[in-house]
């Protein structure tokens, strides 16, 4: 079911978002050789009850898998999405996704970045500039009455044309009142097709791009997703909302 949101009901998701944003740019601060995963997640959780908050992926048990242990994602390098904190000491050259989400009055916002640790390589700067850059391509198509795939193109004709691959068993979603809603939202389509946007819907875009082949594998953790052919991989993500001629960015502050 497509939910669409109430001006009251936006208000809230846009504080959850807000949240979402302080939470990554606090945490991307602290990124550096030395540090560990389990750190990182302790950082963001403080800050995050330290306003009234709470994260919405600690606890959060989808069925397919046990329930997540951490506070935040943090994966690395030939992780994609989901990888969980713990005793991984970051260093220099890796590339390091953080995905958070907040749950607030009962509102959700969900947003993701990719960070350097130390100097990398040419080939990940550019995954990372790239995968960035398709985000925003994909953010540009949306609004009232466009399609889901519009999106979808968007981030794809790109990633492709700089001979990445854009991960195709895992998709962007809606969000807000739930931490998943419809519609789901590829990085891969056909533009004209899927449902259209309508305005009041929050929606997450959220590219995740590997250097190699799209193919993807789970850990035995249950939750971590990897390259299969353990290329590098990048992940950005905002939430924002559908208006009539253009959308609004939420997860920014």
């Amino acid at each position: 079911m497509i939910y669409i949101k109430t001006k009251t009901e936006i208000d809230f998701i846009r504080e959850s978002c807000r949240l979402v944003a302080e939470t990554l740019q606090l945490v991307k601060g602290h990124i550096r050789e030395g540090i560990t995963t389990r750190e990182l997640d302790q950082i963001a959780e403080d800050y995050i009850l330290s306003n009234n908050a709470v994260s919405a992926s600690k606890g959060y048990a989808p069925g397919w898998a046990p329930p997540y242990p951490a506070a935040i994602c943090i994966s690395v390098d030939d992780e994609v999405v989901h990888g969980i904190p713990g005793d991984r000491v970051l260093k220099n050259g890796e590339i390091v996704s953080l995905d958070i989400t907040v749950k607030k009055n009962r509102y959700f916002g969900d947003a993701a970045l990719t960070v350097a640790v130390g100097e990398i390589s040419e080939d990940k700067k550019k995954l990372m500039a790239v995968t960035e850059r398709s985000l925003y391509l994909g953010i540009a198509e949306v609004k009232e009455d466009n399609r889901i795939h519009d999106i979808s193109a968007a981030v794809q004709e790109y990633v492709e044309s700089n001979g990445f691959s854009v991960v195709r068993d895992l998709t962007g979603h809606g969000v807000g009142k739930f931490l998943h809603e419809d519609p789901s939202i590829p990085n891969f389509g056909v533009r004209g097709t899927g449902k259209k946007l309508k305005s009041g819907m929050t929606i997450a875009i959220e590219p995740m791009v590997n250097m190699g082949k799209y193919d993807v594998v789970t850990a035995r953790d249950g939750w971590t997703i990897k390259t299969k052919d353990a290329s590098p991989a990048a992940h950005y993500e905002h939430t924002v909302l559908v208006n009539k001629n253009q959308c609004e960015i939420l997860t920014v502050c």
